[in-house]
């Protein structure tokens, strides 16, 4: 468990966090307080993820998940703290900007495909930002070839799709910017179980071939952390526990944590 740090009373450090990073840190929170209008949701957060590394955020509901993911890609009131990507502070860039220039992607948690478009025209919507339009028809033409599973139903309109296809159709549109980095929000949510592995799957391949940077959000803790090479735990707007995915499986804490005792 050397490589495991759990605290009971002090948050990890950030010697702890950069234990964890496999190489080159690409991804870099230090410090951040954020929240919504005048609310804090998040507390003083520090947060590490390297080139090509995957990093899960659990914790119980309400525990500033997905805030870590809005407060990246500029979607929070920052109130102190900075967030730097390759070493260039992007704290108070626009989304846009993040994704055009920053090789940012946010994949929502909602269902946002649009319905009465075809499989390419919400493929090409991911190209929106770019200056050429040819360059998204290109990397659309690129997705296509990759997954059949959408290249079979290109001319389709998306409302066709099964769940776990437009789960695929988000992750790809995404792609379309060739980002660099993915913030994804409950890739698992209202899926069946044989479409939350096609999904996992799918970002493994991201991950491990295309050296996407990966943070994603889960509320299947054990999913999440099975996919993931780091975890950190959340709560109450703080991190509590961080450590490896597969090691956090085993921690007891993390299911004492988990229902709240």
């Amino acid at each position: 468990m050397a490589d495991q740090y759990s605290v009971l009373g002090a948050k990890p450090t950030k010697s702890d966090l950069e234990k964890l990073s496999s190489g080159e840190i690409h991804v870099t929170i230090e410090g951040l307080t954020a929240g919504y209008g005048k609310m804090e949701i998040l507390h003083n957060i520090d947060l590490l993820c390297s080139k090509a590394q995957s990093l899960c955020l659990i914790g119980p509901n309400g525990a500033g998940k997905s805030t870590i993911l809005h407060s990246i890609y500029g979607f929070t009131n920052i109130f102190s703290g900075k967030i730097n990507i390759d070493g260039k502070e992007v704290t108070n860039v626009t989304p846009a900007e993040k994704l055009k220039s920053f090789g940012i992607a946010y994949i929502l948690q909602d269902n946002s495909v649009f319905p009465d478009m075809t499989v390419e025209e919400n493929l090409l919507m991911g190209g929106y930002t770019k200056d050429k339009t040819e360059e998204a028809y290109e990397e659309a033409q690129r997705v296509l070839e990759k997954y059949e599973r959408l290249r079979n139903r290109r001319n389709q309109p998306a409302k066709v799709l099964s769940g776990g296809e437009r789960r695929l159709l988000e992750i790809s549109r995404a792609l379309v910017m060739k980002p660099s980095v993915l913030l994804v929000d409950e890739p698992s949510i209202g899926l069946e179980p044989r479409y939350i592995e096609m999904v996992f799957e799918i970002l493994r391949d991201l991950q491990q071939n295309e050296k996407k940077t990966i943070i994603l959000v889960e509320q299947n803790a054990k999913k999440g952390l099975e996919f993931a090479d780091i975890g950190y735990v959340l709560v109450s707007g703080e991190l509590a526990i961080v450590g490896k995915g597969d090691e956090l499986l085993n921690n007891p804490d993390v299911g004492r944590l988990f229902l709240g005792g």
